[in-house]
């Protein structure tokens, strides 16, 4: 049976007539102001590209459903963790940090790992990276660290002056670096790494028992990264390998899947713990804090449009359902803020009305009104406040989370915990890594280190020669630096280091 013809219609329905040539005087024109449908056409077309993203650009994405294998009803009472089998539909949308649209998936670059769970409660965003920590701790520097990845604003190329220097003037950064410039920064595909959330936050049950936890979302595809060359050679002759892959890997039937496992602290365990429970900078040995496995993210849906789902997808950390909270991890509360923030700029005020950022399975019920592109009935002749006595939408105190304690005062508190910033740098490198990871490791660092300055070479590099004595001697020695010099520098204060090898 042949399929029905579609007619073409404006967009607002009004069937078109031809859509091949343009209204105009005569057969050599000029173009009519009366074609509203040529007007209508290129005014969308002008339209069609929206802000990228400051940071996250480039990305690829897919739904599926995440399903319960553990019971964790003691830890936290979120429905969709409430029973072992439970499926709750998920979008997720993977990407590059650093780089612009055109960018090539196999850049030397974290990867942005973010799922949105539509949950009956809400949805519920987890908005992570493949790496377990980051390069900063304090949100105030995140401004500044971004431009250093961006491009130099004279010249409009990448600069290895200002990557290092900002990085070398930053030793909290010495443990993502190590991570960056391992083989760990250059994922082979998505399907190939792990998700973490990086940030510490809060469990609760239904008596009102909090627990520390993180998540560490791991691949069942089994990890695979790409040298240095390999990645090169990839970004030249195909940089969107890793769009590719995961958009072909589902459409084959290959259902790319991901165990969630949970590292949890009680209240107690982490009042003394050896370091900085929400320090991003640092994770949590499993050593001590054994994950638990909990649950199954797949994949097995393609996007239908690339721009409606993957491009308009918004994830904000503060998208928070009864039984999940924050922490007072400084930098998640900063995102808190700011995610929700550029989305407003870059989608509008009613993004959330987009169907992929929608809560399908509970509706919104508010008081916002108003604004761009509100799609909906936009509450119709119901009240747009509260308290009413007209039967509008009540707060619900179940919702509430259990209270903490603060206390201290109001400043610009410097990071004060007793613990370093090379120790678990140090032990990645000599306790964790292979002869074969050190050597391409150094062997990175070496190729991008060594395109700046020589004072930041040095700088760079007796930071790592405080993570290990070895890592600062191979990375001098591969970069023809002194290394008496750099372990002279290393036994220096952050400020002397900075003097000394200033301009």
């Amino acid at each position: 049976m042949a399929k029905k013809k579609k007619n073409l219609t404006t967009a607002f329905g009004i069937p078109v007539g031809d859509d091949q040539n343009s209204q105009t005087a005569g057969d050599r024109g000029p173009v009519l102001m009366q074609d509203v449908h040529l007007l209508e056409k290129l005014a969308h077309f002008d339209r069609e590209r929206i802000p990228e993203r400051v940071v996250h650009a480039k990305g690829a994405g897919a739904g599926g459903y995440f399903e319960v294998t553990a019971d964790v009803t003691k830890y936290t009472k979120a429905k969709f963790f409430s029973d072992i089998g439970k499926r709750t539909e998920i979008f997720a949308r993977f990407s590059t940090v650093g780089g612009e649209k055109g960018s090539a998936d196999a850049a030397r670059d974290p990867r942005g790992f973010a799922v949105k769970f539509y949950t009956e409660e809400g949805n519920y965003d987890f908005v992570g990276n493949n790496t377990p920590v980051f390069f900063i701790r304090d949100p105030l520097k995140f401004p500044d660290f971004i431009h250093t990845q961006k491009r130099h604003p004279a010249t409009n190329l990448p600069d290895p002056d200002m990557f290092w220097d900002f990085l070398s003037l930053t030793p909290e950064s010495i443990h993502q670096v190590t991570i960056l410039f391992s083989d760990r920064g250059t994922p082979a595909t998505y399907r190939h790494m792990n998700g973490y959330s990086s940030h510490t936050f809060k469990w609760y049950n239904k008596k009102g028992e909090s627990f520390w936890v993180q998540y560490h979302f791991k691949t069942d595809q089994g990890i695979k990264n790409l040298t240095r060359e390999e990645a090169t050679r990839i970004s030249g002759e195909d940089p969107n390998n890793a769009t590719r892959d995961l958009y072909e890997a589902i459409e084959r039937g290959e259902y790319p899947s991901w165990t969630l496992e949970m590292q949890i602290m009680t209240q107690e365990q982490a009042k003394d713990y050896r370091f900085d429970i929400f320090d991003i900078t640092k994770v949590w040995p499993h050593g001590d804090v054994p994950p638990i496995k909990v649950g199954r993210l797949v994949l097995n849906r393609n996007p239908v449009n690339y721009f409606a789902e993957v491009e308009q997808a918004a994830f904000c950390p503060g998208n928070l359902v009864p039984g999940i909270a924050a922490s007072p991890d400084k930098m998640l509360q900063a995102r808190l803020f700011s995610y929700h923030d550029t989305h407003i700029h870059r989608l509008g005020p009613n993004y959330h009305l987009l169907p992929v950022n929608a809560p399908k399975n509970a509706p919104e019920s508010s008081y916002q009104r108003d604004g761009f592109m509100r799609t909906d009935v936009n509450g119709g002749g119901g009240p747009n406040y509260w308290p009413n006595s007209f039967g509008g939408p009540e707060p619900d105190p179940g919702a509430l989370e259990p209270p903490f304690e603060v206390s201290g005062h109001a400043a610009r508190h410097p990071y004060t915990h007793p613990n370093d910033d090379f120790v678990q740098a140090g032990d990645l490198y000599h306790k964790v890594m292979t002869d074969e990871d050190r050597d391409h490791l150094v062997g990175n660092i070496v190729d991008h280190l060594g395109g700046a300055q020589r004072r930041i070479q040095v700088r760079q590099t007796a930071l790592f020669h405080k993570a290990d004595p070895d890592y600062g001697r191979r990375v001098a020695e591969g970069l023809g630096l002194d290394v008496k010099e750099v372990e002279r520098l290393a036994e220096m204060s952050q400020e002397d280091r900075a003097e000394t090898t200033s301009q």
